[in-house]
């Protein structure tokens, strides 16, 4: 990791937006993407109980995904599709996958919702980590292709290559190495993971 690069990028954004994601400009730039209510609807539809009754969480996993500001409107309509076109044991496996991502076996559940996805063609970053970036905000991490090869790139961080298709040890070292740079510069730049991959985002 290039400490030095992380935290001029960290001065630059700082004197730009003194009181860092609190700073007014940032407030006002943030609302789009209304991370509390989506970090706020994403823990109250995944709730452990629901998961007894897939059709609800399947429901739920559509009403997540075409509210997030962070899915491209072209990727939406497709994936409500393709739940809606699941049989009852393919949308049962992916229930349990995510289940067991959000609450249980993390790599077991993100390779069962990948193999469920990859029938669809619709296994990408984004679809693949918003939920749980959403579910624990402070801990996990949205994978947006190129930030995180921007950021990959930029702060020099080893062991890491990057792969259009998601892949579970890729995502644990990202997400590893996204907790340990956030505690080298200020908390006002890591509200939340995607908060702070945003600032990465935007000093690039």
């Amino acid at each position: 990791m290039n400490l030095s690069r992380l935290k001029k990028m960290e001065a630059d954004f700082l004197s730009r937006y003194p009181g860092g994601f609190a700073d007014p400009e940032m407030v006002a730039i943030s609302k789009k993407h209304k991370m509390n209510a989506m970090v706020e609807l994403t823990q109250e539809a995944f709730q452990e109980k629901y998961f007894e009754q897939p059709h609800i969480i399947l429901n739920n996993l559509v009403k997540v995904i075409s509210r997030s500001s962070m899915i491209s409107m072209f990727e939406k309509p497709k994936f409500k599709s393709f739940i809606n076109g699941l049989s009852v044991l393919e949308g049962e496996l992916l229930v349990e996958g995510l289940f067991s991502r959000l609450h249980d076996r993390e790599q077991q559940g993100f390779e069962t919702v990948l193999d469920i996805m990859k029938t669809g063609k619709l296994a990408k970053w984004s679809l693949i980590s918003i939920c749980p970036a959403y579910f624990q905000p402070l801990t996990e991490v949205y994978v947006k292709p190129t930030t995180a090869k921007g950021i990959i790139r930029e702060l020099e961080l080893d062991g890491l290559d990057y792969k259009p298709m998601p892949d579970w040890h890729f995502y644990k070292r990202f997400r590893q190495l996204v907790n340990e740079m956030k505690q080298e510069v200020d908390p006002s730049l890591s509200p939340s993971n995607a908060a702070f991959t945003g600032f990465l985002m935007m000093s690039l």
